[in-house]
């Protein structure tokens, strides 16, 4: 898809997560993501990669919930998922022309950003809201839960 959308001029986006739980600092990295080209791809964690991450309670959502969500955003063209660590075999794969990531990250320990530089695209690092992260939510709730259920995760 990404290949037929530069065929026709457009330039790809890409970013990634978990976006376990969607907030506020989320949906401005996403929009701030869309407006460095034409088409957004989202790339989520699976659950399993999650819990290899963030631990045995995450993802708060299951990877469907999460990717319906993300979806829906208008911002967003395209969610892949990706079952490894990082999102490098995505990012090989796509080729995005620009790869969009926090600035709580250096543009040198961005994943794939040296792939995207060496096929002429760029790396974008937007701020990001402080305090606002999936952890510091669950923290501040009192606890990791999933959603829909009672019972701690």
């Amino acid at each position: 898809m990404a290949r037929d959308w530069r065929h026709h001029g457009a330039r790809v986006v890409f970013t990634n997560g978990c976006f376990d739980l969607l907030h506020p600092g989320h949906i401005a990295l996403i929009q701030k993501a869309a407006a460095q080209g034409d088409k957004l791809i989202v790339a989520l964690n699976t659950d399993r990669s999650v819990r290899r991450l963030k631990g045995e309670s995450r993802p708060i959502q299951d990877e469907r919930a999460r990717a319906t969500v993300i979806g829906a955003l208008r911002n967003v063209d395209l969610v892949v998922l990706f079952d490894q660590d990082t999102p490098e075999e995505a990012i090989r794969a796509i080729l995005p022309d620009v790869i969009v990531k926090g600035a709580d990250y250096r543009e040198d320990e961005v994943v794939g950003g040296d792939i995207v530089k060496a096929n002429g695209g760029r790396v974008v690092l937007v701020d990001i809201m402080p305090g606002r992260s999936t952890t510091s939510l669950v923290r501040q709730a009192g606890g990791q839960r999933r959603a829909g259920t009672d019972t701690p995760a």
